[in-house]
């Protein structure tokens, strides 16, 4: 049975799924990625069949929009994206299906395995990377663009999701959804939010202890450790003008706004400040051109890519965007974070570091020098923050979320091609 990974997404939704793909092909399965355009040369240094879906120019237009990284905006934006890949990704299942039998494995916004899923009857696992996904009345995610306040009660906070879901998420995807299906005589899907998650098997790639699981989630939901793969990215290691900076000094405070992020000038601008006001060396991390001030001070280094796993061992702190990946890669250092949320589930993922005590949030309007200084501060020299993040660092080394996955793949793939499996 041949395995297909499908993502759809920007770095940090299609790197897990390139390393659950190169262990799967290590554990002799025959594997195959799907993912925008985008990715091929990712896919080829890991050693991947790749197939495109859409071009580099679709990618680069889906994220070029600056109203992606708006709070409310940018989920409208993203799914529309993702909407026009769905006949893209059913066609192809379509066509793979027919060469022999096939099992996929699907992220949150590969609308169109869930077509063909309920069209030709594949199997299909659906991965999720962040507890975000999941609607729970005893313990809701925070909603971009929806601020409640922390005291509202959760069943309360619950309701006015289902709102914002009923009246905006679901009129802006259904539509496109259901005239897709209809083509199929297949009947109209009432909740996105409900649909997108495989009948079969679900998986959400972060431990329990940094998101408990709640009753009323689908019941076919496992968990596994965090999905680590940083160094399937545009580099291994560190590259030695980076090494010998972070070798020649203090630990820095390291800065990034995810791959994707086009507007994040006065992100940086506001890092430069934080390092001149603390007095402390800084990386920032931007892959894309025109975002960092020029003429950097010899304290401030600058870095297309890095990946996180070997540069935040040896870094005193790490402010972010909030996405899971980057997330992970400071609870697996044991390093204080402090989020700078911009949409999706970043706001969530730093309630919950708020929660475990290791990180603090400050909204893009009040991220300044002088009050970011302040958190790290407090992060920084804090006793209790330092035992949190002791205690997130151990609990991380202790797990291997590609492995475990890639077990629950297997052991399904296998009872689906038992010949004793009705």
């Amino acid at each position: 049975m041949k395995v297909i990974f499908v993502s759809i997404g920007s770095h940090g939704d299609v790197l897990p799924f390139i390393g659950l793909a190169a262990e799967m092909r290590r554990r002799s399965y025959e594997v195959l990625l799907a993912a925008p355009g985008h990715f091929e040369t990712l896919a080829t240094q890991a050693r991947l069949p790749f197939h495109p879906l859409g071009s580099q120019a679709d990618y680069d237009e889906a994220i070029a929009d600056p109203n992606l990284w708006h709070p409310r905006k940018g989920a409208t934006l993203l799914l529309g994206y993702a909407l026009k890949l769905m006949p893209v990704v059913d066609a192809f299942l379509g066509q793979e299906a027919e060469r022999g039998p096939i099992l996929v494995v699907a992220s949150t916004l590969s609308l169109g395995a869930r077509i063909a899923q309920d069209r030709l009857g594949l199997d299909v696992i659906t991965v999720h990377l962040a507890p975000f996904i999941f609607r729970s009345r005893h313990a809701p995610p925070i909603i971009p663009g929806v601020p409640l306040p922390r005291w509202l009660p959760n069943r309360l906070k619950h309701s006015i999701q289902l709102g914002a879901e009923k009246y905006v998420l679901n009129p802006v995807s259904l539509p496109a959804v259901n005239a897709y299906r209809a083509e199929f005589n297949l009947p109209a899907v009432d909740r996105l939010r409900t649909w997108w998650h495989s009948p079969q098997r679900i998986i959400l790639m972060v431990p329990s202890w940094f998101a408990p699981p709640q009753e009323d989630w689908p019941h076919r939901t496992v968990q596994t450790g965090f999905p680590r793969v940083d160094t399937f990215g545009d580099a291994g290691t560190l590259s030695p003008s980076l090494a010998a900076f972070v070798e020649g000094g203090e630990p820095p405070l390291v800065f990034t706004y995810g791959s994707a992020m086009r507007q994040a000038g006065r992100f940086f601008e506001t890092a430069v400040a934080i390092c001149r006001r603390m007095g402390r060396r800084g990386v920032l991390l931007a892959p894309q051109n025109g975002q960092i001030p020029d003429n950097l001070p010899a304290s401030v280094f600058r870095a297309a890519y890095a990946p996180l796993s070997a540069l935040l061992p040896y870094s005193a702190g790490l402010i972010h965007h909030g996405g899971i990946g980057t997330v992970a890669e400071g609870l697996a250092a044991g390093v204080p974070q402090l989020i700078v949320p911009v949409a999706f589930d970043h706001f969530d993922e730093g309630e919950r570091l708020r929660r475990l005590g290791i990180g603090m949030t400050l909204s893009r309007r009040r991220f300044t020098p002088s009050r970011a200084s302040r958190c790290l501060n407090t992060l920084l020299h804090s006793a209790t923050v330092a035992g949190a993040c002791k205690e997130a660092k151990e609990r991380t080394a202790q797990e291997n979320g590609i492995k475990v996955c890639c077990g629950i793949i297997e052991r399904f793939a296998r009872r689906r091609t038992s010949p004793n499996t009705a």
